[in-house]
């Protein structure tokens, strides 16, 4: 195996040289254990553990390697390497760690496509879907919807179903699979490319394991039944992990998601929501928050079917959560930054003390 099987291209070359790093190993991040890592390249996977500068110096969480990394590697002849520095990222998937708010949890990194795996017998959900869309949109992420365990459902339900996303979400493609049957496996296959990385998103139980298995055509993943008394997938993945399979792609298994916080960094709402956006282009005022103004266009357009009313629900919901957590972070800053001219002075305060007593 190569390196450019796993991923690498000119782009991040081109990024090493910047960094002046040509002179350390290279290596992509498989896998994640708490601060501990898996890392693989042409001679094989090593264990691996961050540099103390890194660590020392790292501002947050996200400062540190991730699933889908490149990082630069000390130690390469050893079957322990020193992880460096991590080479900068061509795209971040993300959202809002669950359980501390105002704080980001990277997915993935270096992600060419995003598949947003549903079942369609019991977790689909389109609201959840514009929620995967806006965070691909965030990251420049190309999305895919794959629907999964088609062989529980009759075909016109399947046709319902598609039908009722391409009415709320325009110009993503939607691939219906079996995981049992196989089904709807030749159109996937053909959307895989050799070299690019395709990290799966999706609730605990839609079949992502399976998916990658059969893709692979081993049996690589962990994978179980749904539970018969909640109906609810049992969470099997418990962390991410690369993978590349034979055709040549490069796919990420993620842990099941039940919350999807959006970090909308770029225009990630303005894409998946586009026709809203449209709309509020023709508002009476720049500032209109689409929620109960006079003359705002967006509100008429609900109200007369051009947009659908679940989408438009759907918007303010994702809005609101993405404006508090942008709030959130900005109050944290300033506390930082705060605290960061409180030790500053207490510093100055003792140096002038230090000198004095000196004379």
């Amino acid at each position: 195996m190569t390196i450019e099987d796993l991923g690498y291209n000119n782009t991040f070359e081109k990024l090493r040289k910047e960094k002046n790093l040509e002179d350390f190993g290279i290596g992509r991040i498989i896998a994640e254990h708490k601060e501990r890592y898996i890392v693989k390249n042409e001679k094989g996977e090593f264990e691996a553990e961050i540099t103390g500068n890194l660590r020392f110096t790292a501002k947050s969480r996200e400062d540190f390697p991730a699933v889908g990394d490149w990082v630069a590697l000390l130690n390469c002849d050893s079957d322990f390497v020193i992880i460096h520095s991590v080479i900068p990222r061509i795209s971040i998937l993300s959202r809002q760690a669950v359980g501390k708010f105002g704080e980001t949890q990277i997915i993935a990194t270096n992600i060419d496509f995003a598949l947003l795996v549903q079942a369609v017998d019991r977790d689909f959900n389109i609201n959840r879907l514009e929620r995967y869309l806006t965070i691909c949109h965030s990251s420049k992420v190309s999305p895919i919807i794959v629907l999964t365990k088609t062989d529980l459902i009759e075909t016109q339900n399947i046709n319902e179903i598609v039908e009722n996303i391409k009415q709320r979400i325009k110009n993503i493609p939607i691939l219906a699979i079996s995981n049992e049957t196989k089904d709807g496996y030749s159109s996937i296959k053909g959307l895989i490319e050799k070299g690019k990385t395709y990290c799966l998103l999706g609730s605990s139980g839609v079949g992502k394991s399976t998916l990658i298995n059969n893709l692979s055509e081993k049996n690589i993943m962990k994978t179980n039944s749904i539970s018969k008394s909640t109906n609810k997938g049992r969470h099997i993945t418990s962390h991410r992990e690369l993978t590349v399979i034979e055709s040549g792609g490069i796919l990420i298994d993620n842990p099941g998601m039940r919350e999807i916080g959006v970090i909308d960094s770029a225009d990630g709402l303005e894409n998946t929501f586009a026709k809203i956006f449209s709309f509020s282009k023709k508002c009476k005022f720049a500032d209109c928050t689409h929620t109960n103004e006079i003359g705002c266009a967006v509100i008429e357009a609900v109200e007369q079917g051009e947009i659908d009313r679940k989408s438009y629900e759907n918007f303010l919901k994702i809005e609101r959560e993405k404006d508090l957590f942008d709030l959130t972070v900005a109050e944290k800053r300033k506390k930082e930054k705060s605290f960061g001219k409180m030790v500053k002075n207490f510093k100055n305060d003792m140096q002038k003390i230090s000198t004095k007593h000196n004379k």
